[in-house]
């Protein structure tokens, strides 16, 4: 890619890789009930071309969020980030003069998760190699994830509670200090260390992180021991290899296919 371009390589392999995912080319419309419907208008994504007079290293050593500079990387198109009758995704490739690239890209999370973003950038990626087609194939596939009419919810969802702020513990998110933490098996390691023998081998690497997490957070805080605390984290509902129970959901959905329980405990 170095003899060419990065901004043409990448909006050509977009282009392609739309053909595929061509409901992203389109618009959402609202319908009855506040429904939200994509018209696939075919009218296209919002592509930015940036130059920039620094090198990769100007970033600093370690390039993770919060990624400084965010703002300049992804030009927040004046009227394109209304959820309706907007386009559904945005490109920036800013080109540096070192010679390298950064590619920032912003989408409309009714459209797909994480890892459905991930599958489509997977798949730019394999048609900007040379690839005729991409190797996983785009699932549509809404219906699969229906609610029930009417609707039979089988247990309390606790992570649509309402909680109000009568003491002072939650930390509104523009008034929090954002950092990265990596753990290795290091750090793991040695988190793990300070559990009961009992649960030191039978613990996941998830139930260790998430335990040490709530539970630094709660002493930071200090909350009264009868305060609720809560825990939530993100749960992929697709399937896949190794997993225990196979999921209806099929390779290739690139839609929302997650959900966020919550654990709840009181401080003390």
């Amino acid at each position: 890619m170095s003899a060419r371009d990065p901004a043409a390589v990448v909006r050509d392999a977009v282009a392609r890789a739309l053909v595929h995912y061509y409901p992203l080319a389109g618009r959402l419309r609202e319908l009855e009930g506040r429904k939200l419907a994509v018209d696939c208008t075919g009218e296209g994504v919002l592509f930015i071309e940036a130059d920039a007079d620094v090198h990769l290293e100007h970033f600093g050593d370690a390039l993770q969020p919060p990624f400084p500079g965010l703002e300049e990387l992804v030009f927040d198109v004046p009227g394109s980030s209304e959820v309706l009758g907007t386009p559904l995704l945005l490109f920036q490739v800013t080109r540096l003069s070192c010679g390298g690239f950064i590619l920032a890209v912003r989408l409309m999370h009714t459209m797909a998760d994480a890892q459905g973003l991930v599958q489509f950038l997977a798949a730019v990626a394999e048609l900007a190699r040379g690839a005729a087609a991409p190797s996983v194939l785009p699932v549509w596939g809404r219906e699969l994830l229906e609610a029930r009419n009417p609707p039979r919810p089988g247990f309390a969802h606790r992570e649509y509670d309402e909680v109000p702020d009568t003491r002072g513990t939650i930390m509104p998110l523009d008034d929090m200090a954002h950092r990265s933490f990596f753990f290795g098996a290091k750090e793991v390691a040695a988190v793990r260390s300070h559990l009961a023998p009992g649960l030191r081998k039978r613990a996941t690497t998830f139930e260790v992180l998430t335990g040490c997490l709530w539970k630094c957070r709660t002493v930071a805080l200090a909350p009264d021991a009868d305060e609720e605390m809560r825990m939530i984290c993100i749960v992929n509902a697709r399937g896949g290899k190794g997993k225990a129970k196979e999921s209806a959901i099929p390779s290739g959905y690139y839609g929302n296919a997650f959900a966020f329980p919550v654990a709840v405990s009181a401080a003390g």
